[in-house]
């Protein structure tokens, strides 16, 4: 009899861990089931994509902007300390252009000409009084300039570009980065994160 008993129980313990082992399958499934309906959140844009579609964005608001050509490329600096800048405020110049130019806006090159001041670790700074100087000494009639700000979670970056002889605003665009590692090291160099 105490065989039988065990035998019973023993039964009733592997039919229980059936049941449970279906039950989670199951459960499994269904959440299978319900991430089909959810697809996988999209990468974030990088630096460079946000920085074509803020250009792009900037020629739409004012189509005429590339009349204002040749255009030439400051710097982005820290709106902290506007003669701070970092790699990110550099490369953000370098795209920045790079992008206006292939929507249409002629670009002058100013690291190939020893008149404009180049600080190694800040770049290409345009300050107010520099900038009636500058454009005359590059023929340009357009000045690109921008500013960061670093945030919590992101960095806010603003980009404009300004007629040389009078400093107004002929376009503008402005978006924000997600602070990661990767953003965190571009900003390393101006002492921030």
């Amino acid at each position: 009899m105490l065989i039988t008993l065990l035998k019973a129980q023993r039964a009733y313990s592997i039919s229980r861990m059936a049941a449970m082992s279906i039950a989670l399958l199951f459960l499994a499934g269904c959440s299978a089931m319900g991430n089909a309906n959810n697809p996988p959140a999209e990468p974030e844009p990088d630096l460079s994509e946000l920085v074509h579609a803020a250009a792009e964005q900037m020629i739409a608001s004012n189509p005429d902007l590339t009349r204002y050509s040749p255009m030439i490329a400051a710097t982005f600096v820290s709106i902290d300390n506007l003669s701070q800048s970092s790699t990110l405020g550099r490369i953000s110049s370098e795209i920045m252009a790079s992008a206006l130019s292939r929507q249409g806006m002629q670009v002058r090159e100013v690291k190939m000409r020893d008149s404009m001041f180049i600080e190694e670790s800040v770049g290409e700074l345009i300050l107010s009084r520099q900038v009636q100087r500058l454009s005359a000494q590059h023929n340009a009639r357009s000045i690109l300039m921008g500013t960061y700000a670093q945030g919590q979670d992101y960095i806010y970056v603003s980009a404009r570009v300004v007629r040389a002889g009078d400093a107004m605003v002929l376009g503008s665009a402005d978006f924000r980065l997600p602070l990661n590692n990767n953003t965190r090291s571009l900003l390393e160099g101006q002492g921030g994160w």
